[in-house]
């Protein structure tokens, strides 16, 4: 049927305003698939993943810069320690030495003053003598020894008449009885005299009649002090000493001058740092570690602080515990283990006067590592030579210009050393860079981040370009 022209019009109205109507009612069904349809697939234009390169190559500039340093990986045996602090300290009765004296007296000279340096044999009071029983005694020196040649006389001139039958034998045994009390007496007194602090020159010339006013306080000999204990290891150093290089520093003055002192009393105290301890500081739970290593005589390694060993001779010496203490302190709760140690010095003069310079001084800082356990078929790095990220860890193995990141697993670490264990990650007599790790990772990263091949031109601050 034909619809005329009017009607027409108004039926496509209709069915457009019904499209339009049932497009606006159903539009949460199929607008979002139109919004999707529209939209672009980004994953389509998404590039593929860069992967992390492994490789690095770096120029001999950018090495020198970064002062890299490769060595061959050798498996060893390495000892796992504990850190235990401790302090340099001074030798119980050696280190300080009182100087005493000898007899009452006043003190007219001081020779040494505290800071000045003095060897032994070396004058260090000169006492006027005030003391009566030392007066007494030369007294009786000159008397007995007087006493003894006037028998010496007697008895050679009664020996021929008694050989002679004119006089009883009797009378040479009674002289010759008396000669030997008297020689005994003699040295007794000599004895005396020498205890006193007079020399033997000044003891012979009391025998003659000269009688001593003053006495002379000499800085003691050393030979004591150098002998090491029954159960104590003889370093290297000890052994080398120089006896002429020996000396004492006057520590404290305890006199003036014009003062009158009495017999025993303290004139000054010398030291002499050249025998110390290491005094370590453990607590309790760290006793069974100490005792197997003084047990067993492992030897502990030393960080001394504030140590400048290229001032110094080279320090061979083999540092064992000598003995552990049995109390422990209420206010720290630590127990305390010494070391022996054998110091280094060195003497100048300025101004006429000697001085002296320890190498390791009384209330010094270290560091104790106590041997613990023994880690064998391992390779030991420096902490320097190994990067970590996470739970990963990895070496930079060199060749040539190229430094290849090998992941490791690490057994044991210190503040010093890495210890690697040789399963096979790192191929032994490989040159691994032993310092620097860090870096190099960080060049790595920029060198990913950049998206160019490890033949790129790579600076040591980590920057990165095409090579030109």
């Amino acid at each position: 049927m034909r619809i005329p022209g009017p009607l027409h019009a108004i039926f496509v109205a209709l069915v457009v305003v019904a499209v339009v109507v049932v497009a606006y009612a159903t539009r949460r069904q199929w607008l979002p698939s139109l919004s999707a349809s529209a939209e672009p697939d980004e994953t389509a234009a998404m590039p593929a993943p860069v992967q992390e390169p492994k490789v690095l190559k770096l120029s001999s500039q950018a090495r020198k810069n970064l002062k890299l340093v490769a060595k061959p990986a050798r498996p060893q045996t390495y000892w796992r320690t504990i850190q235990i602090p401790g302090i340099v300290a001074d030798r119980p009765g050696e280190t300080d030495r009182g100087m005493t004296s000898p007899a009452v007296g006043v003190v007219t000279e001081i020779h040494a003053y505290p800071g000045q340096t003095v060897r032994p044999g070396e004058k260090l009071f000169t006492l006027r003598l005030s003391s009566e029983y030392l007066q007494n005694t030369q007294k009786e020196l000159y008397t007995t020894t007087k006493e003894k040649q006037i028998v010496e006389e007697e008895l050679t001139r009664l020996r021929p008449l008694a050989a002679s039958g004119a006089l009883p034998g009797a009378r040479i045994i009674e002289l010759e009885s008396q000669k030997r009390r008297q020689e005994a007496l003699i040295q007794s007194h000599q004895q005396d005299l020498l205890a006193r602090g007079l020399t033997s020159q000044q003891v012979d010339q009391v025998a003659q009649g000269e009688f001593v006013p003053t006495v002379t306080v000499m800085a003691p000999p050393f030979h004591s002090a150098t002998q090491p204990a029954a159960d104590e290891p003889v370093s290297d150093d000890l052994s080398a000493i120089d006896h002429s290089m020996v000396a004492y520093e006057v520590q404290s003055l305890n006199v003036d001058l014009g003062q009158q002192v009495q017999a025993g009393q303290l004139l000054a105290t010398l030291a002499n740092h050249l025998r110390l301890y290491i005094e370590g500081h453990a607590f309790k739970r760290e006793a069974p570690f100490l005792e197997d290593a003084a047990q067993n005589g492992w030897n502990l390694t030393v960080e001394f602080a504030e140590d400048q060993p290229k001032h110094w001779p080279q320090l061979n010496q083999q540092f064992e515990i000598q003995y552990l203490s049995n109390a422990i302190d209420t206010d720290s709760r630590t127990f305390d283990f010494y070391v022996p140690l054998t110091n280094q010095s060195r003497l100048y003069e300025k101004n006429g006067e000697t001085f002296i310079v320890w190498r390791f001084r009384p209330g010094q800082r270290v560091r104790l590592h106590v041997p613990v356990e023994e880690l064998q078929n391992v390779l030991v790095l420096p902490t320097a030579a190994v990067v970590r990220e996470g739970p990963e860890a990895f070496v930079f193995q060199q060749n040539g210009d190229l430094f290849n990141r090998i992941p490791v697993h690490v057994l044991h670490e210190d503040r010093m050393n890495i210890v690697l264990a040789n399963d096979g990650s790192v191929i032994p007599g490989l040159y691994l860079a032993q310092n620097g790790a860090a870096s190099l990772n960080r060049v790595l990263k920029a060198q990913a981040a950049s998206g160019v091949r490890a033949d790129v031109h790579v600076h040591a601050d980590g920057t990165v370009h095409a090579s030109h």
